[in-house]
C-alpha cells in the first residue's frame, strides 16, 4: 500500500514539474549554468599586476634586479617615476597596485653583502593584488640576492638556506582546482529552493484540497514530493561532475559510485530541509526568502568554501555542522582531489543522513494535510 501511494505521489510530482517550465529549468539547468557563472567570477588566477618602480641607484645591477622581478606575465611593470609624488599619484588613479623602490646605494651595499635596500608599497585598497605582488617581489628579491651572495663569496654552490616544497593534490596551485569541487556543495543543492517553493505554491493555489480527499499518509506525501527532486538532483550531480573534470581539468581521484552514493544522501538532506521550509512558510515569496537564507547565502559563508571553518567562532562551527552542504564540500573534495574512500567519508555520510531523517520526521509531524 505504501510504494503505490508513494509511486502515486511520486508521479503526481514528476507531471507538475514537467508541465512548469520554471521549475524544470531550475532543477535541471540552473545549478550548472551557476556552477559555470561562480567559477569563472571566483576562481581568476591573479595576473598582471601593473606595478612602478622608483630605482634611485640607476645601476646595472638594479637594472638587472628589476628585470628579473618583472620577468613573466605575474607583475606588469607600468611606469618609472621619479619622485614620491608621482607614486602618490598613480595610487590615487588606480594604475599601479605597488611600487619597489631602490635606494641610492642599491648596488654598494647588495655587493658588500650589506643588505638588501629595497622599500615595497602596496595598495590597500585591493589587498588581494597588494599581496600578490608583495609576495611575487619579496621571493624573487630573495633570489636574486642569493644568487649576488653567492657570487660575492666565490662560491657557486652556495645555498644558506635549503627549502624543498612538495603540493599535494594541486601542485600548481590553482585556486579552480580547490575551489569549483568545494562549490558543488552549492549549486547541487538548488533543488531545496525548488520544492519549498512547491509546497507554498500547493497552500497558496489550495490544490491541497485534491489531496486531502485521498488516502496519503503525510510520510507518504512528503516523501513522494522528495522524490522527483533528487532524481533531478542527480542528474545535476552527473552534469556538474562533467563539467568540473572535463570543462575546467579538475581530477577526480576518487570512487565515483561512492560520490554518487554519498550525493543521494545529500539530496535528501538538504530537500529535506527545503520541505521543513515548506511546511513552516505557506507563501511562496517566503519560501523564497527563508530558503536563500538558510540554504543558498550560508553556502558562502559557513561550509568552508571560501574560509575555513576552523577559524570562525565556536558558535559559527557549531552552526556550519547542521547545514548539508558543509558535510557535502569536505566529500566533493575528498572524491575529486584527495581520493579518499567510505573509511574517510563515513563522518560526513552520516551527518547527512542523520539530518536527512530529522528534517523529514519533523515535517511530517508538523504538516497537517488540511487546509491551513
Amino acid at each position: 500500500m505504501f510504494g503505490r501511494h508513494f509511486w502515486a505521489m511520486t508521479r503526481k510530482e514528476i507531471i507538475h514539474i514537467w508541465r512548469n517550465p520554471g521549475t524544470l529549468i531550475l532543477i535541471l539547468l540552473m545549478p550548472t549554468l551557476l556552477l559555470l557563472i561562480l567559477a569563472y567570477s571566483l576562481t581568476a588566477d591573479i595576473t598582471h599586476v601593473p606595478v612602478a618602480v622608483f630605482d634611485q641607484d640607476g645601476s646595472q645591477m638594479s637594472r638587472a634586479f628589476i628585470d628579473q622581478i618583472t620577468a613573466g606575465n605575474d607583475l606588469n611593470l607600468n611606469h618609472w617615476v621619479n619622485s614620491d609624488q608621482e607614486i602618490e599619484d598613480l595610487f590615487q588613479s588606480n594604475q599601479i597596485k605597488a611600487v619597489i623602490i631602490l635606494a641610492p646605494d642599491f648596488s654598494k651595499k647588495l655587493s658588500s653583502v650589506d643588505g638588501l635596500p629595497l622599500q615595497i608599497i602596496i595598495d590597500g585598497t585591493e589587498p588581494q593584488s597588494g599581496w600578490f605582488a608583495l609576495d611575487h617581489i619579496v621571493n624573487r628579491a630573495e633570489k636574486f640576492a642569493a644568487q649576488r651572495l653567492s657570487n660575492v663569496l666565490g662560491d657557486s654552490s652556495l645555498n644558506p638556506i635549503d627549502v624543498r616544497i612538495h603540493t599535494l593534490y594541486n601542485p600548481d596551485l590553482k585556486s579552480s582546482v580547490s575551489l569549483i569541487p568545494g562549490l558543488l556543495s552549492m549549486v547541487v543543492g538548488l533543488p531545496g529552493l525548488s520544492i519549498a517553493l512547491s509546497l507554498a505554491r500547493e497552500r497558496e493555489h489550495g490544490t491541497l484540497e485534491q489531496l486531502m480527499t485521498t488516502p496519503l499518509r503525510r510520510a507518504e506525501l512528503l516523501l513522494g514530493k522528495i522524490s522527483p527532486y533528487i532524481l533531478g538532483g542527480l542528474v545535476n550531480v552527473l552534469l556538474t561532475t562533467f563539467v568540473v573534470r572535463y570543462w575546467f581539468k579538475v581530477p577526480f581521484n576518487g570512487n565515483f559510485f561512492l560520490f554518487f552514493v554519498l550525493s543521494t544522501i545529500f539530496l535528501f538532506a538538504i530537500l529535506s530541509m527545503g520541505i521543513l521550509i515548506g511546511v513552516f512558510i505557506k507563501t511562496q515569496p517566503g519560501a523564497l526568502a527563508l530558503s536563500f537564507l538558510l540554504i543558498f547565502f550560508p553556502g558562502f559563508f559557513l561550509t568552508g568554501i571560501f574560509f575555513p571553518i576552523t577559524s570562525m567562532p565556536e558558535v559559527m562551527q557549531l552552526e556550519a555542522m547542521f547545514l548539508p552542504g558543509t558535510h557535502y564540500a569536505t566529500v566533493t573534495r575528498g572524491a575529486f582531489l584527495t581520493g579518499v574512500g567510505l573509511d574517510v567519508l563515513w563522518l560526513p555520510a552520516v551527518a547527512m543522513l542523520g539530518m536527512g531523517i530529522i528534517f523529514t520526521v519533523i515535517g511530517a509531524i508538523f504538516f497537517e494535510k488540511k487546509l491551513a
